[in-house]
């Protein structure tokens, strides 16, 4: 099995593929709105969550510290939802979010414009004006969003193992072509890799606890996990280094708690999260 994602632009049939999948592969079909709903918490809610998803930056120069915070949440929760190594989910960056996780298909899905505009018109009832003048902004935000968090071009297919245009193909047969991709054995989860995933999922919600906790919440920190073993890199005093210990210690599975010192100091919101190191 694997853990398939997939990245398209908006209205271009990226939730009928992965619904088709998810029957097929009778595995969890996670999407955006879900997957905000799991992150959200008492002080961040679901809307900052869909910006930190959404929005670009108005000022690219001025890395805001709470976007780190939302999306060490927002990863936290797809890898939990994803740590079986049997699921599909379909939003934006799934693949960036998820980047080192073990056993990945990365999907890149393209439709025609014109598809495009007939879905935004049907689903958002939009004259033909509005449909285009809507989708040429979320991909143009789409676009500066993923250069400004990961510095990729969010269109560039060496991104993703698939590239697949709806031009001539039915979305059955994107379908199809995905299966045959991973069935029989195309990505088959080794102890090795489901030992490497539990250590992604875990690192992913170390700093989300970390994250959620009123002494640590302002520190962006890098995480490896190998079992129970966490080794944390962060800039921290005497005081947050012991607040550090007290909420990774309390997470179930938790063996050990290392701290090292950053090489060099992190400027806020500099050290994105991308999973386990």
């Amino acid at each position: 099995m694997a853990i398939i994602t997939i990245s398209r632009g908006s209205f271009s049939g990226g939730k009928m593929l992965a619904e088709q999948l998810g029957r097929r592969l009778e595995c969890p079909c996670i999407d955006r709105d879900a997957l905000v709903r799991r992150a959200a918490t008492g002080r961040v809610s679901e809307w900052d969550l869909r910006a930190a998803l959404e929005q670009p930056p108005d000022f690219p120069g001025a890395f805001n510290h709470r976007r780190y915070t939302y999306l060490a949440l927002i990863q936290a929760a797809l890898a939990e939802q994803v740590r079986t190594g049997r699921a599909v989910y379909h939003g934006l960056a799934g693949h960036l979010l998820l980047k080192g996780a073990p056993g990945l298909m990365r999907v890149r899905l393209i439709a025609p414009f014109e598809f495009r505009i007939a879905m935004a018109r049907q689903r958002l009832n939009l004259s033909r004006n509005e449909a285009i003048g809507h989708i040429e902004a979320m991909d143009r935000d789409r676009r500066r969003w993923t250069q400004f968090l990961y510095g990729v071009d969010w269109g560039d297919p060496a991104q993703y193992d698939v590239v697949i245009n709806l031009e001539q193909l039915s979305v059955e047969q994107a379908c199809r072509l995905i299966v045959s991709a991973i069935e029989p054995g195309g990505l088959e989860f080794s102890v090795e890799r489901r030992a490497a995933l539990y250590d992604f999922a875990m690192a992913s919600r170390v700093r989300a606890e970390l994250a959620r906790d009123l002494e640590t919440l302002n520190l962006e920190v890098e995480v490896e996990c190998r079992g129970g073993s966490i080794s944390i890199r962060c800039d921290s005093g005497g005081e947050e280094a012991e607040s550090i210990r007290r909420v990774v210690s309390a997470i179930p599975g938790v063996t050990e708690v290392t701290l090292q010192e950053m090489l060099e100091p992190q400027r806020p919101g500099k050290n994105v999260p991308t999973g386990g190191e």
